[in-house]
C-alpha cells in the first residue's frame, strides 16, 4: 500500500517537474529581487519566507512592502490586494472543470494559482497513468517552492548589501520598466494593455496626486480592461495567428 502511494507521488512529481523549469528560471530572478527589497526595508529572512509562503501573490507582495513599512491601513491594503489580484477571478473560472473532483487538493491548487502556475496548469495534461490531482498539485508546489526559496535567499544576500547605496530604492522601479519594455517588444498584441496601464496611471496621478493615485489607478485599469476585453482578446488572437504563419 505504501509502495503504491510513493510510486503515484513520484510518478506525478517526475511528470510535473520539467514543466516548471521555465517558472524556475523566472522566479530565480524575481524571487531574489523581492528578497533584496525586503532586506532593504529591514525585514528578516524569516519574515520574508513566511510572507512568500502565506501571501504568494507575486505583484501584490511587492506592493505590500511599502504598505507594511507605512501607516497601518487595513482597508487600503484590502482594496489594493483585491484590485491587483482581481484577474485571479477569471483564472479560477477557467480552471473550474480542470480542478473538478480533486477533493482537498483543490484548496491548495486555488491558493497557489499564480499567473505562471495558471499558464502551466491550464495547458498541461498529465500522461494517462498519472493521477491528475497529484500532477497539478506538484506543478503548483514546485512553483511555490521556487518562489519561497529564492525570495528567502534574496533576503539573506540582501542583508549583506549596504542599503545606503545611491539609487538603490530605484531598483524595483527599474525592474518594472524593464518588464514594460519587454511587453512592448513582444509586439502589437500587448500595446492596448500597456496603453491602458500607462494612461490609467497618468490620469489617476493628475486627478488624485502622487500620494493617493495608486488604488484609483488600479480600479480604472481594471474597469478599462474589462470594457475592452473583447477587442484586446481579438487583437491577441490575430497576432498569434500571424506569428504561426
Amino acid at each position: 500500500m505504501k509502495n503504491n502511494f510513493y510510486k503515484r507521488h513520484l510518478a506525478a512529481a517526475r511528470a510535473a517537474f520539467p514543466l516548471t523549469v521555465p517558472v524556475l528560471a523566472g522566479y530565480t530572478f524575481l524571487g531574489l529581487s523581492y528578497g533584496v527589497l525586503m532586506a532593504s526595508r529591514g525585514f528578516s529572512p524569516l519574515i520574508t519566507m513566511l510572507a512568500s509562503i502565506s501571501i504568494y501573490g507575486g505583484s501584490i507582495q511587492y506592493a505590500l512592502v511599502g504598505l507594511l513599512t507605512g501607516a497601518f491601513s487595513p482597508i487600503e491594503t484590502f482594496i489594493l490586494a483585491f484590485v491587483i489580484d482581481a484577474r485571479h477571478i477569471f483564472y479560477g473560472i477557467s480552471m473550474l472543470d480542470k480542478y473538478k473532483g480533486m477533493g482537498l487538493k483543490k484548496l491548495y491548487l486555488i491558493f497557489a494559482m499564480t499567473d505562471e502556475t495558471f499558464s502551466v496548469n491550464y495547458i498541461a495534461e498529465p500522461p494517462k497513468e498519472i493521477d491528475r490531482g497529484l500532477f497539478y498539485t506538484y506543478i503548483s508546489f514546485f512553483d511555490h517552492s521556487y518562489w519561497v526559496t529564492f525570495s528567502t535567499l534574496g533576503c539573506l544576500f540582501g542583508s549583506l548589501i549596504p542599503t545606503d547605496i545611491k539609487g538603490f530604492d530605484f531598483a524595483m522601479t527599474a525592474l518594472f520598466v524593464v518588464i514594460l519594455l519587454e511587453q512592448l517588444l513582444e509586439g502589437v498584441k500587448n500595446l492596448p494593455s500597456v496603453l491602458i496601464g500607462v494612461g490609467g496611471s497618468a490620469l489617476a496621478l493628475l486627478v488624485f496626486g502622487g500620494g493617493d493615485f495608486l488604488i484609483p489607478a488600479m480600479v480604472l485599469m481594471l474597469l478599462l480592461l474589462a470594457v475592452f476585453k473583447k477587442p484586446i482578446d481579438s487583437l491577441h488572437d490575430r497576432a498569434e495567428e500571424e506569428g504561426r504563419k
